[in-house]
């Protein structure tokens, strides 16, 4: 099944959804004044990713050399001793207190399909069918789309997704997609990088690496990636039902760093040189903003600052 994705200010505001549909990464939020449940993730039982998990990549569209060695420095951060915290490795470390403990990202094969060959319009289908080209057993296939592609709830739903599928032998498999949204909805899918469609129009922070879509993609990237391994087939971890579940990101939409609010993503780091904004530091001393992770040991959002 597919799945599309704040602090909780004491008791009152949240921010509510374009559309919620299990796994999406979707920021910001239009503001609500609803009575809101604590957040508590259940574990269902189901199967979860874990242990040696590879992640194979499918560039859709037209990606410059230096987008894509920022987002494979990300992934090449979560399993890396260095730098030390506040880091890339730090945060992922919170996977592991969900159930089945190490998840170790290895990144595998890496397709490039520069001249769209699906087209630039892209329906549900058409990434699943993009994805099995690299599928395999504890394999996340993730699709990453060009600014320029247009896919189904893009924006208007959904800034990535995450689900599985069933292959021809009976086992499934799990993938994911996200989106530049560089030149469709940054204030959608970029924020805090961008001034968003809704809410206080707070000043935007500056984005690490120079490239406010990349920005967005990591973020939402790292939405994908964790509700993967702790809810990959619909019966992982999560709150809420099965077809619409907060996740073990979603849970904690909007929250960056401490002190967070409805429209404020919290108190993080600014690079002295660069005025960029973030929270983890990666290899190649790269710098990135990562959001809170529901910690199942504390039932708390987890921020790395």
């Amino acid at each position: 099944m597919l799945s599309n994705f704040t602090i909780l200010a004491s008791f009152l505001l949240i921010f509510s959804t374009l559309n919620i549909n299990s796994c999406s990464a979707t920021v910001p939020r239009r503001l609500a004044v609803v009575q809101t449940p604590p957040t508590r993730l259940t574990y269902h039982k189901g199967s979860l990713l874990h242990g040696n998990i590879t992640l194979n990549l499918l560039w859709y569209g037209n990606f410059s050399p230096a987008q894509k060695t920022v987002i494979n420095d990300f992934l090449k951060s979560l399993n890396t001793r260095l730098p030390p915290p506040p880091s890339v490795a730090s945060w992922w470390q919170t996977t592991t207190r969900y159930k089945g403990a190490l998840r170790t990202i290895h990144l595998g094969k890496q397709i490039v399909d520069q001249k769209c060959s699906l087209g630039k319009s892209l329906k549900e289908s058409h990434l699943i069918s993009l994805a099995s080209k690299s599928k395999g057993f504890n394999v996340i296939s993730v699709v990453l789309t060009a600014a320029d592609v247009g896919v189904a709830g893009f924006c208007m739903s959904r800034c990535g997704t995450h689900g599985s599928t069933r292959v021809n032998k009976g086992h499934n498999f799990a993938y994911a997609w996200v989106g530049n949204s560089a030149t469709q909805c940054p204030g959608q899918c970029a924020w805090p990088f961008a001034q968003p469609m809704f809410g206080p129009k707070l000043p935007p922070l500056v984005a690490p690496n120079g490239d406010i879509g990349v920005a967005g993609m990591v973020i939402n990237l790292a939405a994908v990636l964790a509700g993967t391994v702790t809810n990959p087939f619909d019966g992982g971890y999560f709150q809420g039902p099965a077809t619409a579940p907060l996740e073990a990101v979603t849970a904690c939409t909007g929250i960056f760093g401490s002190g967070s609010f409805p429209g404020y993503p919290g108190t993080v780091l600014t690079d002295k040189t660069t005025k960029v904004s973030y929270n983890a530091q990666g290899v190649n001393q790269r710098k990135y903003l990562l959001p809170a992770m529901w910690d199942p040991k504390t039932s708390t959002c987890k921020t790395l600052v």
